[in-house]
């Protein structure tokens, strides 16, 4: 089964057209979707690190994070399917499964295999779809896995780059 090549959806991952941070996120999920996803990162061994506030805690059961007050700072989530590849997991509803990842770290075909295959093991994992859209547009994702296909797909009518994108600004 080939994969996606580098060549081909490039223009989907420069931080200039897509934002550097683009919505990752799985629709339709519930807090026991969420369990599966921490049981995941676990049994694939990713390194993780879990925190509220800035303060650094052991990864809690997806019931007890969701469970927060609505006015409590959104926990988040870093989780590293390899060293050099960096996804952040943000607990803001039950239901959608949603993270950024970056970019900037994702250029060249070893890293765009390595953020495929992450999205593939979450998308078999839970069954279900896992989209990217530009950062900010969560109405039209440009690739993601398809449960049918079994592979991450192109999703966009085309090639071209979005025309929805907003360019980041510098923090």
């Amino acid at each position: 089964m080939v994969g996606l090549l580098w060549d081909d959806v490039k223009c989907f991952f420069d931080p200039d057209v897509m934002g550097s941070l683009p919505d990752v996120r799985v629709p339709d999920t519930s807090v026991g979707d969420w369990q599966v996803v921490l049981d995941l990162i676990a049994e694939k061994g990713w390194k993780c690190q879990y925190s509220e506030g800035g303060t650094v805690l052991p990864v809690p059961r997806a019931e007890a994070v969701l469970s927060r007050p609505a006015d409590a700072e959104c926990p988040d989530l870093r989780v590293w399917p390899t060293p050099d590849v960096l996804a952040i997991f943000r607990f803001r509803a039950a239901d959608e499964v949603d993270f950024d990842v970056d970019l900037r770290e994702l250029q060249g075909q070893d890293r765009l295999d390595v953020f495929c295959g992450f999205l593939r093991e979450i998308g078999r994992r839970l069954g279900k779809p896992v989209l990217m859209d530009p950062e900010g547009d969560e109405c039209h994702p440009v690739l993601g896995f398809d449960v049918e296909a079994d592979r991450v797909v192109v999703l966009a009518d085309s090639l071209s780059p979005p025309r929805t994108a907003t360019r980041s600004s510098p923090a």
